[in-house]
């Protein structure tokens, strides 16, 4: 008789086997619907935001005192809304990659394009959440205070969002044991 493949229940899937980076016991496919979850954490915060600083931009343009904006303050304007709708696009792109992949058993690679989505999108919220404080700080002061302020904020959100983190993955050097390691921390893809 023929040996019964490897896997659960002998229908030839993968043995969930101990990843050496993250010490989980996991299949690829598990591993890829695991981070697809954390993935859509994510963007759920991110989106929210999104949403609703967009739709702040897109209602400055009705509001009666926007005649009165200079051309600079008008051009800083469009260039927000545009870094909007590019941030929104990234951030909104996975959930799309998502529906249109699935059931094409591309999980992996699914969260791997989404995930660099992600990151461009956060790219794209770090220039438009800028831009947005430059456009109202200018309207607000009429003064170069504003630059310093942005510039100020720019340096806090930097800090934030990829200082800390960095600084982190830094002083772990890593000595975290391999058991304690998750996948998407190494994982080059990601």
């Amino acid at each position: 008789m023929g040996q019964i493949p490897a896997g659960r229940g002998g229908m030839g899937e993968d043995e969930p086997e101990t990843n050496p980076r993250s010490g989980r016991r996991e299949t690829e496919e598990e591993r890829a619907d695991r981070q697809w979850s954390d993935l859509l954490q994510e963007l759920r915060v991110a989106q929210t935001g999104v949403q609703i600083l967009f739709g702040f931009l897109l209602a400055v343009v009705f509001q009666p005192r926007f005649a009165e904006l200079s051309t600079i303050d008008r051009n800083i304007y469009v260039v927000t809304v545009m870094l909007g709708s590019a941030t929104a696009a990234a951030l909104i792109g996975p959930v799309s990659y998502h529906r249109l992949l699935t059931g094409r058993r591309m999980k992996p690679q699914t969260v791997t394009w989404a995930s660099r989505l992600t990151k461009l999108g956060l790219g794209l919220l770090f220039c438009t959440m800028c831009s947005t404080l430059l456009l109202i700080l200018r309207v607000a002061l009429h003064n170069v205070a504003a630059l310093w302020l942005v510039g100020g904020m720019a340096l806090w959100f930097l800090v934030c969002w990829f200082v800390f983190p960095l600084w982190a993955i830094a002083r772990d050097g890593g000595r975290r044991t391999a058991g304690r390691r998750d996948a998407e921390d190494t994982d080059p893809r990601h």
